[in-house]
């Protein structure tokens, strides 16, 4: 299928996750088949005061269609940012955050409190259009709160100041992460504009996203928590979504292959201390579900380096199932 001018593999997209998405993470989704991939978001801020660490969150993944994220309230530095962003990066287009529900984020007016400023959001998405050459999107929410549900509204309005595409988690900043997301307040979307719109919340399985693309029509569907440790969520859902048989889920041995090789790209992108300190948290969300990998869990939060990062794979390779 085609988004944004682009031919892609599957309809799945790997939600952006500061912490998270890494370019090691992204590059395994892809080898996987997630059709796009967002980078970790990044401070337009950061970008136009040549902040190293910011820079460096913004690498290319090979194998999928890729996007830059960038967050701000500022329109001429966004615009800035992004010209930074696209000219680091490479990247296929740039996504503007205005969903992020964290504090730190929204009480400084970026992020989800740009849905409470929908003059400036599209003041942002205009400024960022004429900067940049690639496609512009932004990842939003339903509204502040359930006294505030506005984003038909402002989808629209972003439409007309030239979004190319718009990604809409099914809950209010006031939810976090919490309750159910709306799909059907996404299909108000669906119907409303004639961009492609991303559905984005719950979205746990393949059964998950059948059920969401009944509900909100949208065109792609976005995977966020259900992704930690477990890329092989996107070939399920892509075969879910195109009536194939699901894909059987590899044995622990071959999952922790592709979780050795996750680390060899993370230490190959940040060195070997940041990878390990990356590998505490993704080896343990590969050990999910996982019957009597509690000794090794207590292993993985303590591994100091790439030594012993492949020593306790090769030992749980021999000793869990």
């Amino acid at each position: 299928m085609k988004f944004l001018g682009y031919e892609i593999s599957s309809p799945t997209v790997l939600a952006p996750m500061a912490g998270v998405t890494d370019f090691a993470y992204r590059c395994i989704c892809a080898e996987l088949g997630v059709g796009v991939t967002v980078t970790e978001m990044v401070s337009s801020r950061a970008l136009v005061y040549q902040d190293k660490k910011s820079r460096s969150l913004l690498g290319k993944n090979p194998g999928s269609m890729c996007g830059a994220q960038i967050f701000g309230n500022d329109p001429s530095m966004m615009a800035q940012a992004a010209q930074l962003a696209l000219e680091h990066s490479g990247c296929d287009f740039i996504d503007i955050n205005m969903g992020c529900p964290m504090p730190k984020i929204a009480n400084n007016g970026d992020g989800s409190a740009l849905m409470r400023n929908v003059p400036l959001a599209c003041q942002i998405v205009k400024a960022v259009k004429a900067a940049v050459s690639v496609p512009v999107t932004v990842k939003t929410r339903l509204g502040w709160d359930k006294s505030s549900i506005h984003v038909v509204e402002m989808a629209k309005a972003l439409e007309d100041s030239g979004a190319d595409a718009i990604a809409v988690h099914g809950r209010t900043k006031s939810m976090l992460y919490s309750g159910r997301a709306d799909w059907d307040e996404i299909g108000k979307v669906s119907a409303a504009v004639k961009i492609p719109v991303i559905a984005n919340g719950d979205i746990t399985c393949a059964e998950d996203a059948v059920r969401c693309r009944d509900h909100s029509g949208a065109s792609l569907f976005m995977v966020g928590r259900a992704a930690f440790g477990d890329p092989w969520v996107f070939p399920e859902i892509h075969a879910a979504l195109a009536g194939l048989p699901i894909p059987e889920r590899p044995e622990l041995s071959q999952r922790l292959d592709v979780a050795e090789n996750q680390y060899r790209l993370s230490l190959e992108d940040k060195g070997e201390h940041i990878a390990c300190l990356e590998a505490r948290k993704h080896l343990n969300w590969y050990l999910r579900g996982v019957p009597h990998s509690n000794y090794y869990k207590d292993q993985i939060s303590h591994i100091s380096s790439a030594e012993e990062v492949y020593s306790i794979i090769k030992s749980m390779k021999r000793d869990l199932r």
